[in-house]
């Protein structure tokens, strides 16, 4: 075994203090010079996870303490991207559990150690924000261990130490009641209590990708834990695919990883994490070998996704005017070039040339997605969210039904319980804190599409939502989801203040004056559940009678700026979101009129086998 050796994750809930947790990390463990300037949340480069505060893509470190060389994963918090988490499980042989000292065990807690659990990483929790007002330590640590007892942990798992922290202030202590310098006490347990690398007694070099990258000068670069032997430079090695099929290869560079920086190395033994280059095409779940009578490693496949949409060539009136990239060969080469290194995203081919359906976990990992396409200068055409139906055995139509877990004031209770029993939410258990209920419910798929705009809608923004996949359950009839319908331009021109004051009379507009629109765009919310054409380009006929106050009195409201993710949620199922580099605009996907009038408004159920 490798005693030098530690390979760990650090996994939590969303917003729990996972990357400034490695951030202290790194800092502390001398990596950087004293006046060297870091940026905070160094572990997020993207500038999306930036934007967002969260964490994405799952991300590689190491560090030094004594003796020890450490390696750390950082992974994504939110639910829709557990495919990252799920494969780096197959690298690691322990997990730092970060859990908030207000909130407790989240949705995503329970996600992630789950996948811990079952790969058999020990575990160290972490009770991080302990200087946060009302945090309660010890209660937190009381269900962290209720939380192991349900996921039916093994004793050995159960003995977990714990390590009390404040990533912010940088510091560590074994007990709520000391006071911390550093992180030397959380240092120190990862060496006492993750145990070296798992690796197969066997000459023969074996190793599972695990995670993907890409350089222009060599190409693929393939990341996994060395599970037996070692690899030198040049070496010969094999490519083992799902099917059994093999191709060979050169290891053309090996990477290991010092800090955050990637650095080539000679060779690499097991236990290790590296990067290998050898191969123009290889995939996430494959092995590689040097011995072409080796047998491949297992590799979990990860929970299936719950949602579609359609991603088509942008066929509107300003298409090619902002990006670059626009046809349906560059949209499908982007598309499978994500499924490359994103395994919970898939893209398949539909009748009509020019339109994509791509699944995934949820929305919020699609409006990245599409975020990060429009930033490459690609212009698409995104469809409403629908979720992917099973049938059961006895011939059943199913739906993914989700567990909710729910914040919400108890002032706003109301509402709240109201918009859940229209979305077929059913409350399986309430927990009142202060002045906050926590509310557990199963709910469909269908019913959290834009649920989480209501409830920043219904409680100003307190409001505070999770939720995981549940099962596949009978088919919930009906939701109503969205009791309004939009303002359909019927005009090609520019937007007047006179059009637009007439037009925010019945409902909320989505523009401003002086801007670009085509007839079909959706240009607002009616206040009423019907579509109703309106004519934002008119101007105010010319009369021979003129007053000093004519044209002054106008006073529009600030028009509704919709992100990605509220804009995907906003749109009918008979509505395009039209992403382009420099805008993001709503439309019909029946531009026309009269054609719309003309077609059936018939809506495919999704089903797969």
């Amino acid at each position: 075994m490798k005693q030098h050796i530690r390979n760990i994750a650090i996994i939590a809930h969303v917003d729990h203090g996972k990357t400034t947790l490695v951030d202290c990390l790194l800092r502390q463990s001398g990596l950087f010079r004293e006046n060297q300037v870091l940026e905070e949340r160094m572990m997020d480069n993207m500038d999306l996870e930036r934007e967002k505060g969260i964490t994405i893509k799952a991300k590689n470190a190491s560090y030094r303490y004594d003796d020890c060389h450490v390696n750390i994963v950082d992974t994504p918090g939110h639910a829709d991207f557990g495919g990252e988490v799920e494969r780096i499980m197959n690298m690691i042989d322990g997990v730092i559990l970060v859990v908030d000292s207000v909130e407790g065990p989240q949705a995503q807690t329970r996600f992630v150690l789950k996948k811990a659990l079952e790969c058999g990483a020990r575990s160290i929790v972490v009770i991080n924000k302990i200087d946060r007002e009302n945090a309660a330590p010890e209660a937190v640590l009381d269900k962290v261990f209720d939380l192991f007892l349900t996921l039916q942990a093994s004793d050995e798992q159960l003995n977990f130490p714990v390590v009390y922290a404040s990533a912010k202030e940088g510091i560590a202590m074994n007990s709520p009641k000391e006071k911390g310098t550093d992180m030397k006490p959380l240092f120190e347990a990862i060496v006492k209590h993750i145990p070296p690398p798992r690796i197969q007694q066997s000459d023969t070099f074996k190793l599972l990708i695990a995670n993907l990258d890409y350089s222009d000068y060599l190409g693929r670069i393939a990341f996994g834990k060395i599970v037996s032997g070692s690899i030198k430079l040049g070496t010969k090695v094999y490519r083992i695919q799902g099917d059994g099929t093999q191709s060979t290869g050169k290891a053309s560079a090996i990477f290991h990883f010092d800090g955050m920086k990637r650095i080539q190395v000679e060779s690499a033994t097991a236990g290790d994490i590296i990067g290998l280059t050898g191969f123009e095409h290889v995939e996430i779940g494959e092995t590689i070998t040097d011995s072409d009578e080796a047998e491949p490693l297992p590799f979990v496949p990860v929970d299936p996704p719950t949602i579609c949409m359609q991603f088509a060539v942008n066929d509107g009136p300003f298409a090619g005017k902002d990006g670059k990239l626009v046809t349906a060969r560059h949209i499908r080469e982007r598309l499978i070039r994500e499924t490359r290194t994103n395994i919970s995203l898939r893209v398949n081919e539909t009748d009509a040339p020019n339109i994509f359906d791509v699944t995934a976990r949820g929305e919020m990992q699609i409006s990245v997605l599409v975020e990060q396409m429009r930033r490459e200068g690609y212009e698409v055409l995104v469809s409403r969210p629908e979720v992917i139906y099973h049938r059961s055995e006895d011939g059943k139509l199913q739906e993914p039904i989700e567990k909710l877990f729910l914040e919400t004031p108890q002032e706003n209770m109301g509402p709240v319980l109201e918009s859940l029993a229209n979305r077929k939410g059913d409350i399986q258990n309430m927990e009142h804190r202060a002045d906050t209920i926590l509310i557990e419910a199963l709910i469909p798929m269908r019913g959290l599409i834009g649920f989480e705009s209501d409830l920043v809608n219904i409680t100003r923004g307190m409001g505070i939502l999770s939720h995981l996949f549940h099962a596949y359950g009978e088919e919930r009839g009906e939701i109503l989801t969205r009791k309004t319908g939009s303002l359909i331009s019927t005009e090609n021109g520019e937007s007047t203040a006179y059009a637009l004051d007439q037009a925010q009379q019945r409902g909320k507009l989505l523009i401003g004056p002086g801007e670009k629109i085509y007839a079909g765009m959706v240009i607002g919310e009616n206040a009423r559940d019907q579509d109703l054409p309106v004519n934002p380009c008119r101007i105010k006929k010319l009369t021979n009678f003129r007053s000093s106050g004519d044209g002054k009195g106008i006073q529009l409201e600030p028009p509704m700026l919709l992100s990605m993710e509220k804009a995907i949620e906003f749109i009918g199922h008979d509505e395009y979101v039209e992403a382009t580099p420099q805008h993001l605009r709503l439309r019909k996907k029946i531009l026309c009129e009269h054609a719309r009038k003309r077609a059936e408004q018939t809506r495919q159920v999704k089903v797969m086998s």
